[in-house]
């Protein structure tokens, strides 16, 4: 098995603008959230505790409005921050996580596919959790052998948003093929 992403020109609504704002915006809150929690407990016991993006939606009751795999994607992100900023073997020069900033952070947020909630659907748009039917530029479709894995929604500086979907393939369909020539040959 393969994977391979494909990035999509996405035309949302006003309405789908605000929510993907949003989700960047809860993306980013958890995400802080879990490292000053995770600092503050070294702080007080030694270790680092761990936290979830679930621990926070009573105290911060917008959290529910975003999709909760965004969130379990950002505590995923975190968890490989630390593990990069204590990886004995140093061949990234990696250090400690940072503090996100609404400035200066880069706008993005990717969701799993469970059971179709991610979907390229009539070649016009793409389905996320959340936000229903996103209008999109489908320049290349996928074979219909691919599954589509996740989606990652971006926003660019000049204000342009972008899904990537990463799709996943078997691999034995597109290997190279050494005939007895030794002329290496596409295999279709």
């Amino acid at each position: 098995m393969a994977n391979k992403a494909i990035k999509y020109r996405a035309y949302p609504t006003a309405e789908q603008s605000i929510m993907f704002a949003k989700t960047f915006g809860c993306c980013r809150k958890v995400y802080n959230l879990m490292l000053s929690d995770k600092i503050e407990g070294y702080r007080t016991t030694g270790k680092f505790p761990a936290v979830t993006p679930a621990q926070y939606k009573n105290e911060y009751p917008y959290l529910r409005e975003a999709d909760s795999l965004a969130l379990a994607n950002v505590q995923m992100n975190l968890q490989a921050a630390f593990r990069n900023a204590f990886r004995k073997s140093r061949d990234k020069n990696n250090g400690f996580p940072k503090f996100k900033s609404s400035k200066h952070s880069h706008k993005a947020h990717t969701t799993n596919n469970q059971k179709g909630t991610v979907a390229i659907i009539d070649d016009k748009y793409i389905k996320l959790p959340k936000i229903g039917k996103v209008k999109a530029f489908i320049h290349r479709n996928p074979d219909d052998s691919w599954v589509i894995k996740s989606a990652t929604v971006s926003q660019e500086s000049d204000g342009k948003y972008y899904i990537s979907g990463l799709f996943e393939f078997d691999n034995a369909e597109n290997t190279y093929v050494v005939d007895k020539t030794n002329a290496i040959r596409l295999r279709f």
